[in-house]
């Protein structure tokens, strides 16, 4: 299926690879809370607020404590498995737990039931599967689907994982990053042929990439699975600059979804995006939640 030169509206991308998100500086002050587990989770959330790996002298210039009581926080969080030693021991990453706790609260949100009153009313407007993704490490995980009534789908359930460079929202996800992220998780390894039509050339994916960021789009074109073709559009975040968290995107048979039907169902994915974005922002300002 040859791609149509037809170019999406109202993108919600910058025209260019945006810079890496600051993390806030963290104060020795926070991890010196009322508890001992308290000032871990202070430890743990400097770690998460940036996509990067800490060396203890980071650390410890971030926060202001003594390197020995820093290592003592760190080798409890490691050996929870909340955090996990890389580059031969001397920096410190998300653990395999702290990434299912992430996950785990985002599929299992107070937010899920609103969220899936918003992707079934699409799945009626548009008549195909789609679902609400989120990126888990080097993979994209459904955190919700609704399939299409039609007899001709392709299953795959809430909690499915698929391959980012392949995948619509995984290329998404991956223009919104800084290079050298994007460098890190995709040129650990040779990009799996899913497909005839899966890119396995970085070069040629990056083009595709710079594509989904002028466009505030992505599309698969039967690069996952043969004969499935999906689109896919970023939530947007509740902060100006920051990067989106979530993706909507609609799924369906390449023999139904043609590229030119796939762009025309666009506007309906940009409307469930914004309102799947006023949930978190009514979530995050509920009347029991100061403004």
């Amino acid at each position: 299926m040859k791609p149509a030169a037809l170019r999406a509206p109202e993108s919600t991308f910058a025209p260019s690879a945006p810079a890496a998100i600051p993390a806030p500086r963290l104060a020795a002050a926070e991890l010196q809370g009322d508890t001992p587990a308290l000032r871990l989770v202070a430890l743990l959330e400097h770690v998460a607020a940036r996509d990067q790996f800490h060396t203890l002298q980071g650390l410890a210039q971030a926060t202001g404590l003594p390197k020995p009581t820093l290592h003592r926080m760190l080798q409890q969080l490691e050996a929870a498995g909340l955090l996990q030693r890389e580059a031969e021991g001397r920096h410190w990453g998300a653990g395999a737990r702290l990434r299912r706790l992430a996950e785990s609260l985002l599929l299992n949100s107070s937010l899920h039931g609103a969220r899936h009153a918003v992707l079934r009313r699409l799945v009626d407007e548009v008549g195909e599967s789609c679902n609400i993704t989120a990126l888990a490490g080097c993979e994209v995980v459904y955190l919700d689907r609704v399939e299409t009534a039609a007899p001709l789908r392709f299953y795959l359930h809430p909690g499915s994982r698929v391959p980012m460079h392949c995948s619509a929202s995984g290329k998404v996800f991956l223009a919104q990053m800084a290079p050298a992220q994007r460098r890190r998780l995709l040129g650990a390894a040779p990009l799996e042929a899913c497909t005839p039509h899966t890119r396995t050339d970085l070069a040629a994916l990056e083009g595709e990439l710079a594509r989904v960021r002028a466009e505030g789009c992505a599309y698969d074109d039967e690069e996952f699975l043969p004969g499935l073709v999906c689109a896919a559009v970023p939530v947007p975040p509740a902060a100006p600059g920051a990067r989106s968290a979530l993706c909507v995107a609609v799924q369906g048979p390449a023999v139904r979804l043609s590229r030119d039907k796939l762009v025309a169902l666009l506007p309906q994915l940009r409307r469930a995006a914004q309102a799947l974005a006023g949930l978190e922002t009514s979530e995050n300002h509920s009347p029991d939640t100061p403004p």
